[in-house]
């Protein structure tokens, strides 16, 4: 006996390239990385509203999902905003995006490729940890 798991939700999620996705933070799109802290801290996207909400957190055993994920984005993203949502290749973020579209934030979009096809793109980067030079 066979059984179909189907999962309606992904079907709402709209990803956008990173061209794409430049544009949209020109026209006021705010950027949610996804990325542990640490990741953030090494590049991130040039955007005007920037915002590190960890979707996976780094434990002792691995990387594990931040339970806190839609709290902490509640208190800084309203369901209405237009938002991009982002990782270091755009896993992370469509599992993220899939929950934050269920829990009706209906205009977030999955950046496809993340951080390295903005990378690969020469798109600017904000880099917070100092040069080792």
């Amino acid at each position: 006996m066979s059984q179909t798991i189907s999962s309606p939700k992904v079907e709402q999620v709209v990803s956008v390239d990173v061209s794409q996705a430049k544009a949209l933070l020109q026209s006021g799109n705010q950027y949610l990385d996804v990325r542990t802290p640490e990741e953030f801290r090494r590049g991130h996207c040039q955007a005007p509203k920037i915002f590190n909400i960890p979707y996976m957190l780094n434990t002792p055993q691995g990387r594990v999902k931040n339970q806190d994920f839609l709290e902490q984005v509640s208190s800084l993203l309203n369901p209405a905003d237009d938002i991009l949502v982002g990782c270091q290749s755009g896993a992370r973020s469509l599992h993220a995006t899939t929950e934050l579209v269920a829990a009706g934030y209906k205009n977030a979009r999955n950046v496809g490729g993340g951080y390295l096809a903005w990378v690969d793109h020469s798109f600017p980067i904000n880099k917070e940890e100092p040069s080792t030079n």
